[in-house]
């Protein structure tokens, strides 16, 4: 139980997927961002715990460990569909337009997988709630900070771009300072 609760808060704070760890940062570009929040969180926290199922239950004893990124690509494909599927039945107002290629090509829900299928199954778990948690949490709040920037008068030279890395500059330093929680 130690183990899922320090893979959930750890994957949710300390190591974000997004901001600690380069695995999704191509989200943070997106005009989508909140249809893409939740999506990107539920299959996050869907493919972790079945990536370490297939792991354990196929993988381990077939000796096919080192295959296991050509297998997890693939397995990506149902669950980032059947996470559409369910946003567009939960949320049927957010827009679901080219969310598909997105969510296949998140770096953050392979880069779960990746690392989660070599723990403990309540460390993947943790890991997949917490990084899922995580990728909303990012994301919503870099879209409310982008909300805010746009109503503010910022200079011409920092506008777009330049503004876009100084805020998901800072955030990585806020999110930072969960660094030392949990440590002993």
């Amino acid at each position: 139980m130690t183990d899922f609760i320090f893979a959930l808060l750890g994957a949710a704070l300390v190591n974000n997927l997004i901001l600690g760890l380069p695995l999704g940062a191509d989200s943070l570009r997106q005009p989508r961002s909140r249809a893409l929040a939740l999506a990107g969180g539920l299959l996050i926290a869907l493919a972790t715990p079945i990536a370490w199922l297939v792991e354990q239950l196929v993988l381990a004893p077939l000796a096919l460990e080192s295959l296991r990124l050509f297998i997890f690509l693939p397995l990506l494909a149902p669950l980032a569909w059947l996470c559409l599927e369910g946003l567009a039945r939960l949320r049927p107002g957010l827009s679901r337009d080219g969310l598909w290629p997105l969510l296949l090509a998140n770096g953050a829900a392979l880069g779960a997988m990746l690392v989660g299928s070599a723990g403990d199954f309540g460390s993947a778990l943790g890991l997949g709630l917490g990084g899922g948690v995580g990728f909303w949490l990012v994301l919503i709040l870099f879209d409310d900070l982008l909300q805010q920037v746009d109503e503010a008068k910022v200079p011409a030279a920092f506008r777009g771009t330049p503004m876009l890395l100084i805020c998901a500059g800072l955030m990585g330093l806020a999110f930072l300072g969960f660094n030392g929680m949990g440590a002993q």
